[in-house]
């Protein structure tokens, strides 16, 4: 078994893929990338076990077929050392050494059997939809750092996908903060909802960051799979049903602020800076067409207060929130206004985006507020 193929290439479809590899794998042959040759064309794979990435790579010549699991690490370290130069790498089908030929240099390593790699389990009873890839990736962008990092609450530790005729639905949250992105242009023939884990939507975002395409998505009740250009990307759902996140949502918010969002943004940044480094806290005090942010931190004596202006609707309020949550937030919404949709200091605020651009596309997102004086 012997192909040929240009060293950028490979590196390029190697490193799209490598995110899924992990260092302490339970089992020893996903510390490697499994080639398998066919057609003149070569499938290569990394796996965890719950994700697994395929890239299909065009070889400038090749001889036999099958199959062999080369050492990732060592692979993409030699790669990156070549400028664009066609390598070739010939597999001993009786001990699965490889013998990587690059100019000058010959290198030789060690593979092993590539019928023992696991292999990607079936989508059984498949439905699937058609997203583009800028629509999927602002999905996962706008959503992703809502979830939970808590792993005793597996199901909030992923991107909760509502499908229906009405439209597509994404949800994240970690009980404090939570986003929904709703999109009424994406509409799946079959109506469904699962749980995506964070890791494979973290690495399918980055790939989805420089292509525009279509990216078809096939699920079934345990696994989806993730279909764009040249790669596939399967991963196994997390189980489990997601908490009832509309019951959360206050649909009564008499209090309404209007401001221009980045400077609110950076004016929360700077008084943050004063804050208790326990819970960020900074306080709103709104009353008119102003906002005063305040924040102290009795144990350094500091102390910061910034006036902006705003358009507000309702009662006075002071309400207090976390402002680390309050910048993920304004940092994911493009634009130029934001709508801060308050009812008591004690209730969760909504932020939403005024004007925008796009009809199709709904964002809310949800922030628990801080008790004041604690």
């Amino acid at each position: 078994m012997k192909f040929i193929v240009s060293s950028s290439m490979l590196l390029k479809q190697l490193q799209a893929i490598s995110g899924v590899l992990t260092t302490n794998n339970t089992l020893p042959i996903l510390d490697n990338f499994l080639f398998e040759l066919s057609d003149s064309e070569i499938s290569v794979s990394a796996s965890d076990l719950e994700t697994t990435m395929t890239s299909r790579i065009s070889v400038d010549m090749s001889e036999g077929e099958g199959s062999v699991a080369i050492p990732a690490k060592i692979l993409l370290d030699t790669l990156k050392t070549f400028s664009d130069i066609p390598v070739t790498l010939d597999i001993d089908e009786g001990n699965f050494g490889v013998t990587l030929t690059a100019g000058e240099g010959k290198y030789r390593l060690a593979g092993q059997n590539g019928e023992e790699y696991p292999r990607v389990p079936p989508i059984e009873n498949a439905a699937s939809v058609s997203i583009e890839s800028d629509i999927l990736y602002q999905a996962i962008s706008k959503t992703i750092f809502a979830a939970s990092n808590d792993e005793l609450r597996p199901v909030m530790a992923g991107i909760y996908c509502e499908l229906s005729d009405e439209g597509t639905t994404f949800v994240a949250t970690d009980a404090h903060k939570l986003v929904r992105y709703s999109r009424s242009d994406v509409k799946p023939e079959v109506s469904a909802n699962f749980i995506l884990p964070k890791k494979p939507l973290n690495q399918l975002r980055q790939i989805l960051l420089h292509d525009e395409m279509p990216v078809s998505i096939e699920y079934s009740d345990t696994n989806a799979r993730f279909t764009f250009r040249n790669i596939t990307m399967t991963c196994r759902l997390i189980e489990g049903k997601y908490p009832n996140y509309s019951a959360v949502i206050p649909s009564s918010n008499p209090n309404r602020m209007t401001v221009d969002r980045q400077p609110f943004l950076n004016a929360i940044k700077r008084v943050s800076i004063f804050s208790n480094q326990t819970t960020y806290q900074v306080k709103f005090k709104i009353a008119g067409s102003e906002l005063v942010l305040s924040a102290e931190d009795l144990d350094y004596s500091n102390e910061a207060h910034e006036r902006l202006s705003c358009h507000y609707e309702g009662s006075d309020l002071e309400i207090g929130f976390n402002s680390k949550f309050m910048v993920e937030m304004l940092n994911n919404l493009g634009s130029d206004q934001v709508m801060l949709q308050m009812s008591e200091p004690n209730r969760a605020g909504l932020i939403i985006p005024v004007d925008n651009q796009n009809k199709e596309e709904d964002i809310l997102m949800l922030v628990m507020p801080v008790m004041l004086g604690s």
